[in-house]
C-alpha cells in the first residue's frame, strides 16, 4: 500500500469518528497518533515518540511546560507536535507551540494540529525561533496530490532537516510571489 492510500485511511478515520471525539486526548488517540504512524514513526517506541515531552528551559518552575509529542530519530528530537481537540482551531495555539519550539532549540519542525488540519512551522527567519506563519498546511480531508508529495518530506524514511528548510523557503517564496502577482492583477485589472 502506498503513502497516499495510508493518508486516505487516516481521512476515513476522521470521517468515521469526528462526531464522537470529545476532547484532546480522544483526538490524539484516534486521529493524531495514526497520522504520526503513517509518517513512519513507531508510536509505541518511547525513544521515537515522546509524549508529554518537557519543552521548557525553566525546568524548576512548576508546572512544567510540556508539548504533546516530541518525535526523535536516532535519539535526536526533530519535530514537536502540539495536539488540540478536533473541535478547536489549531491556529489559535500557534503561540503555545512557538514557546515550546523556541525553548527547546533542537527541533527543526513544529506542528500544531486538531487531527484534521496540520500546520507545519520551521525557523527560516531566525535560527531556533519559530516563524509566525506556517510554511505548509495539510488538511487530511481536503488536499491535492502536491500536498501528499510535500507531506512525504516529513516521513521518517525521508526526513532531512536541510531539505525541509529548503522546501519551506521555496514554498514561502512561491506563495509570496503568487500573492504579489494576484494583487497586481487585481489592481490593474481594468487599466489595460
Amino acid at each position: 500500500m502506498g503513502f497516499a492510500e495510508d493518508i486516505a485511511k487516516v481521512a476515513e478515520k476522521v470521517r468515521k469518528y469526528s462526531d464522537r471525539l470529545l476532547g484532546e486526548e480522544a483526538t490524539k488517540k484516534a486521529l493524531i497518533e495514526p497520522f504520526i504512524q503513517t509518517l513512519g514513526y513507531d508510536i509505541t517506541d518511547p525513544d521515537e515518540l515522546l509524549p508529554e515531552f518537557v519543552a521548557d528551559f525553566a525546568t524548576k518552575v512548576k508546572p512544567l511546560k510540556k508539548v504533546d509529542y516530541a518525535i526523535a530519530i536516532n535519539g535526536s528530537i526533530v519535530m514537536l507536535v502540539e495536539a488540540k481537540a478536533l473541535n478547536e482551531k489549531p491556529e489559535a495555539h500557534d503561540g503555545q507551540l512557538a514557546y515550546y519550539f523556541n525553548g527547546l532549540g533542537s527541533a527543526k519542525v513544529a506542528i500544531v494540529t486538531n487531527g484534521v488540519e496540520y500546520r507545519f512551522f520551521t525557523d527560516l527567519r531566525a535560527a531556533n525561533k519559530m516563524d509566525v506563519d506556517p510554511f505548509f498546511s495539510f488538511n487530511v480531508l481536503k488536499h491535492e496530490l502536491k500536498d501528499i508529495e510535500n507531506l512525504k518530506l516529513f516521513h521518517r524514511d525521508n526526513f532531512d532537516a536541510a531539505a525541509i528548510g529548503k522546501q519551506a523557503e521555496e514554498m514561502i517564496y512561491v506563495k509570496g510571489m503568487t500573492q504579489l502577482i494576484g494583487n497586481l492583477l487585481r489592481q490593474y485589472s481594468g487599466q489595460f
